[in-house]
């Protein structure tokens, strides 16, 4: 399975901005090659530029957040249907930024992660602990917790969830799990997994916590981290595209 490489764009970019970055990642992939799945999430409004942008390149498209409601009166929200029509492969759910802004709960998250799956798109799950939770030695209990919510949502599919470990206190901090921190966090969802489903070995587990083009080797190099889902580096081309040359 190659590794995937899904930057998280949150909440930058404008229209000349994003096709400078798309154009720049995409005249250097040449010297990449097909290192690692690559797939960019973007601010909704963004999508349709990104589908135009992308449109047969190797680069896939995403987005941030989606609704738990199929339609209705939810002024503001944005429908997996409406994701499908602009040809979304991923969108992220449950980002710790969303649970600690938006009051986002398992159950939520669970079923946003349901919708998603209902209509062909790939939820990334983010799963994580806060330093508090973490100095309590309460991060196994969390992270299985999150998780879990989605494994009952979701049942017999399972193995079609993308899950991205976020340990909180390292996102856009600066700080980084050691490899060895999160190669044992990684270890425990693929536990959770592997009893949750007879295809433990499609679900990617990505790493979210300040990766950069730094540190990734060494984390990619862990046997349960199977890619990273990229903040701050992924609003640089090369940043964005030395990780992803770190995943071979």
């Amino acid at each position: 399975m190659k590794k995937l490489i899904a930057g998280n764009w949150k909440m930058n970019g404008s229209l000349a901005a994003n096709e400078a970055l798309v154009k720049a990642m995409l005249s250097s992939l040449g010297g990449v090659g097909t290192a690692a799945d690559m797939a960019l999430c973007a601010p909704a409004p963004y999508l349709a530029q990104l589908q135009t942008l992308l449109q047969g390149s190797p680069i896939v498209w995403g987005a941030q957040d989606v609704s738990a409601h199929e339609q209705g009166a939810y002024t503001g929200e944005v429908s997996a249907a409406m994701l499908r029509d602009f040809a979304c492969r991923y969108v992220i759910v449950g980002h710790s930024e969303r649970r600690q802004y938006h009051g986002e709960t398992d159950a939520l998250v669970a079923a946003k992660a349901q919708r998603a799956l209902a209509l062909g798109i790939t939820p990334i799950v983010c799963v994580g602990e806060t330093l508090a939770e973490r100095e309590a030695d309460q991060t196994e209990a969390v992270v299985k917790r999150q998780l879990a919510a989605v494994i009952h949502a979701v049942a017999h599919c399972t193995s079609e969830i993308v899950v991205a470990y976020e340990p909180v206190w390292a996102i856009g901090t600066g700080k980084t799990a050691t490899p060895e921190m999160a190669q044992h966090v990684h270890a425990v969802l693929r536990a959770q997994l592997a009893a949750a489903t007879q295809h433990p070995e499609r679900v990617h587990i990505l790493y979210g916590g300040s990766m950069n083009a730094v540190n990734a080797a060494s984390l990619l190099a862990q046997p349960d981290i199977d890619g990273g889902l990229i903040g701050g580096a992924s609003l640089k081309a090369a940043d964005f595209l030395q990780i992803v040359v770190s995943a071979r």
